[in-house]
């Protein structure tokens, strides 16, 4: 039996109490037996919840009864501030009532200096910090590349507008605000990115029509441009499923959205070069080649994500369902990685699905069997995915009969071309596994690099928010998954280098501009002699940080701004040079303190 996807709209959600729960913090064991950690549900009728974790650590870092997080795709919830630590965001309420009176965007650190969260309570419930000061919802996170700032988006008010909350230091939580008032009145959803150049990028959703996507921008802090619309001459997404991603390598920008009232549903995307100023036209984002016969391919709601990558190269992350006779299935779903720069464009990340009559129940309210993907990469150039997965044979007894979902996390070491095995984090147990965002920069870790994903437990399948299910306290999780257990197909696991093979030579730094450490990566498509030098503005040698023969393949080193000798050097313009046999390559890096 098929199971057709219904897209709806919003619904009215139901009133039910709310009890006390205990966190959840769970270690896998070095015998690789899981570890299941129980969590008190809302009903005391209900067996104790439980989340298995199959691969790394968990930490607890807040709570929410809000179980609903984004209406469409995945959107930057975790983002490694190399410097200072990482940061981390989600919708927050602990009401049981449908109006939800005081729902906030809520904040946590992992301060690295400390090797601690900054706001962690035996409730769960009380960990994090509000970032707003009023009701408000439905915004996303990113971080100032240069100071190292938290910077969180809503939207807020009656008339609503964006406003944006931006910390005073990294991981302070005490937050400035720049309101999009009155020039952004009548605007919502608003999705933001932080480029190079400190311009925060939103891409939101008008009011009015609840459809029609459009770009702004606040730069300088507080100064909030006028809308622009973008979809034009392409459909508008007619349903808040737009993305965003901005260049922390250059002035590089896209957009993305989907027709959601295509039937089948086509994807969009829209580049700009110049960080903003000028756009190139809206271009139709080809479907991949995943159905044949009379089965069409559609993407879905939460399908695209748009990352550029440290060496400044456009990804893409989409999941798509077939579509037949009129109607989407969520089966087999697909995961498919897009960038303009591979040939071909397409590469197949994986394809789940199960036998439909072991379909026991339905995924719930917009979602397919596989969906909301979000990228990130590691300090060698590996290329990670993760999103959430239903398992056909875990049911929520109900009321409501509806599955619970577990994530999963795939790796490339080829810039996407191959992809390895997905690792499954999760492993069944009584709780949901729902909302996933990988962070966008590894974690260099004490002895390896980490790869953190953050989601929510939703402690009884189907939304309260969404009117399925009944209210309970949900944990807010950060999962740590050792980068040696995801597979990376053409690159390396645990080693600095990727073995594959580059195709040119290119340089590269990031941050830039940065305070204390910044991540300088070179590729070689031949073996050479190499040095790397860091030279001041008058082109006197600072610091050589390579020398020697190196292997074709892609390459990382660390500066933290000083001199051969140790000494700090003075904040200003600084060149490094990439020399090898034939090519020398030369790019500006700016030190700030």
């Amino acid at each position: 039996m098929r199971n057709a996807l219904l897209l709806a709209l919003l619904v009215p959600a139901l009133a039910l109490a709310v009890s006390n729960l205990s966190p959840v913090t769970a270690v896998a064991p070095e015998n690789g037996v899981p570890t299941v950690a129980p969590v008190e549900r809302v009903d005391g009728n209900r067996e104790p919840a439980t989340s298995v974790v199959l691969v790394g650590t968990v930490d607890t870092i807040g709570g929410t009864t809000y179980d609903w997080q984004s209406n469409g795709p995945a959107y930057r919830m975790l983002v490694n501030s190399y410097e200072y630590g990482l940061h981390a965001a989600w919708m927050f309420s602990a009401s049981d009532q449908p109006e939800f009176p005081d729902r906030n965007l809520r904040y946590n650190f992992y301060d690295y200096a400390a090797s601690a969260w900054n706001w962690v309570d035996p409730d769960f419930m009380q960990s994090g910090v509000n970032v707003f000061t009023e009701r408000c919802g439905y915004g996303n996170l990113d971080a100032d590349p240069v100071t190292g700032v938290a910077e969180v988006s809503c939207h807020i008010g009656l008339p609503i507008h964006p406003d944006v909350g931006r910390d005073m230091a990294p991981g302070a939580g005490i937050f400035e605000y720049c309101t999009g008032s009155p020039v952004m009145e009548g605007y919502l959803w608003p999705y933001i990115s932080t480029g190079q150049n400190q311009t925060i990028h939103c891409h939101c959703i008008d009011d009015a029509s609840r459809g029609g996507v459009f770009y702004s921008q606040v730069n300088p802090w507080c100064t909030w441009a006028d809308p622009v619309g973008m979809a034009s001459p392409q459909p508008n997404p007619d349903f808040p499923n737009q993305n965003i991603g901005a260049s922390d390598a250059g002035d590089n920008l896209c957009v993305t959205w989907e027709f959601s009232m295509g039937a089948p549903d086509p994807g969009f995307y829209r580049i700009s070069t110049d960080g903003g100023t000028s756009w190139e036209n809206p271009m139709d984002l080809p479907w991949p080649p995943a159905y044949g016969g009379d089965t069409a391919t559609s993407y879905h709601i939460t399908s695209l994500f748009p990352f550029y990558d440290a060496n400044d190269k456009l990804h893409i992350a989409a999941g798509v369902m077939p579509y037949v006779g009129g109607s989407g299935y969520i089966i087999p779903a697909q995961l498919w990685h897009w960038s303009p720069d591979h040939t071909p464009n397409w590469t197949h990340i994986y394809t789940a699905t199960c036998a439909p009559e072991n379909l026991l129940a339905a995924v719930g309210y917009n979602a397919i069997y596989a969906c909301r993907m979000s990228l990130g990469e590691d300090n060698s150039g590996n290329l990670y995915v993760a999103w959430e997965q239903f398992d056909s044979s875990n049911v929520e007894p109900g009321p409501p009969e509806v599955l619970r979902a577990d994530i999963f996390v795939a790796g490339s070491g080829s810039g996407g071309d191959t992809w390895g095995e997905p690792v499954k984090i999760t492993g069944g147990g009584t709780g949901s596994h729902r909302f996933p965002g990988i962070v966008d920069k590894a974690y260099a870790g004490t002895d390896e690099e980490m790869i953190a994903v953050t989601y929510i437990i939703d402690q009884v399948a189907g939304f309260f928010v969404q009117g399925e299910g009944p209210c309970t306290n949900n944990p807010v999780i950060c999962h740590w998954v050792p980068k040696s257990a995801i597979p990376c197909p053409g690159g390396a696991i645990g080693e600095e280098r990727g073995s594959s093979i580059p195709r040119r030579f290119e340089l590269t730094a990031t941050p830039n501009p940065f305070g204390r450490r910044t991540v300088i990566s070179y590729t070689l498509p031949r073996a050479s002699e190499v040095s790397l030098v860091i030279s001041d503005a008058a082109g006197r040698p600072v610091r050589t940080l390579e020398h020697g023969v190196r292997q074709a393949g892609r390459y990382t080193v660390a500066w933290d701004g000083r001199t051969a000798n140790g000494e700090e050097t003075a904040a200003g313009i600084y060149f490094y040079t990439l020399n090898t046999d034939d090519t020398s390559l030369t790019e500006k890096l700016i030190v700030v303190h």
